[in-house]
């Protein structure tokens, strides 16, 4: 059951709050720390820990939706916040010590946490693999895209070992064994993504969540591609609403529909159509501004690169080979 008061807070923010200073966050270079306390302030640091650990305790539905309307807002500031959902539910849901350090600290926004875990699914060898010691694990090899670098104080790391995934909470601090490279990027480079190097971190017994096989994390990962799905909502969402009323926001409310109704085999089916659906709508609003769109301080050339950054981001290879097969058929099927 949605949460009224949490939707509705969700959008005053959004339209109030994070809109009107999304060019200055996404020009900046700079992660956009007085907009994250906004959402701190309001709550949303809790929106996906338990009610035990201080969270907001709140269902799936709400959280998608609290996500949509946030990115229609600032998809920088968005993007930068919703990393924080992974460390902050591996902390509530493990016990011992890192429960004990993080949960309560991260359902409340005192602290911040990160994730590390896209290079799962790249083709070819892992990048990141894990070793097993004594005493723990070490970690070596590289997390290629870590966002809010800077900003986060804890990271929730995903290491290959065999056919296993070792998950653990790591502090996110440059050690001689940890190693930040900036990478620049063509939209949302204010979020401070990196690419991490790890030198045989040492990750002791007490930091690990969870260990599983691949193949398992695998399939409930994609029976949970609907969330990132709410990035796109909001920015088509954002983009039709300055465009105008048009044929396409009967699109976005069928797809945002097949979206909630998808199977795990028809996600990457409904993931292919909004990403074609984002890009169609942040390419409308930008042809009717004309020339002026493309000056940095208008928000229709910033919608027009998040959406090609949602062609990317909380990618699988289904997602992948539909979103080109849509993209470069002349005619397609809604």
């Amino acid at each position: 059951m949605l949460d009224p008061s949490l939707i509705d807070t969700a959008r005053f923010v959004s339209d109030q709050e994070l809109f009107p200073r999304a060019i200055e966050a996404d020009v900046s270079g700079l992660v956009p720390v007085q907009q994250l306390e906004i959402l701190r302030s309001a709550g949303f640091y809790g929106l996906f820990s338990p009610a035990h650990v201080g969270g907001a305790g709140v269902d799936v539905a709400t959280q998608h939706q609290v996500v949509e309307i946030l990115a229609s807002g600032c998809l920088t500031t968005t993007f930068c916040w919703v990393q924080h959902g992974g460390a902050s539910k591996a902390a509530a849901s493990v016990e011992g010590p890192m429960k004990d350090k993080w949960a309560n600290p991260l359902a409340s926004g005192e602290a911040r946490g990160g994730v590390a875990f896209a290079h799962l699914v790249r083709p070819g060898p892992p990048t990141l693999v894990a070793e097993s010691k004594s005493n723990g694990w070490h970690f070596s090899g590289t997390a290629p895209f870590v966002t809010g670098w800077g900003d986060i104080d804890v990271i929730l790391v995903a290491a290959r070992h065999e056919n296993n995934i070792v998950w653990a909470l790591v502090e996110a601090n440059e050690t001689s064994c940890i190693r930040s490279r900036d990478l620049s990027l063509a939209a949302l480079n204010s979020t401070r993504t990196v690419e991490l190097s790890f030198d045989s971190l040492h990750v002791d017994e007490t930091q690990v969540t969870q260990i599983e096989e691949f193949d398992s994390w695998y399939r409930q990962y994609q029976s949970g591609l609907r969330a990132n799905g709410s990035l796109g909502l909001g920015v088509t969402g954002r983009a039709l609403s300055l465009l105008g009323p048009s044929a396409l926001d009967d699109e976005l409310k069928a797809t945002r529909s097949m979206l909630d109704g998808a199977s795990a085999s028809e996600l990457p089916a409904a993931r292919g159509r909004l990403g074609d659906l984002c890009i169609r709508s942040t390419a409308a609003l930008l042809a009717s501004r004309g020339g002026s769109g493309m000056i940095v301080d208008q928000h229709a050339q910033r919608l027009a690169r998040e959406a090609l950054f949602l062609l990317v981001q909380g990618q699988t290879p289904e997602i992948k080979k539909i979103h080109v097969e849509r993209l470069t058929h002349a005619n397609k099927n809604s």
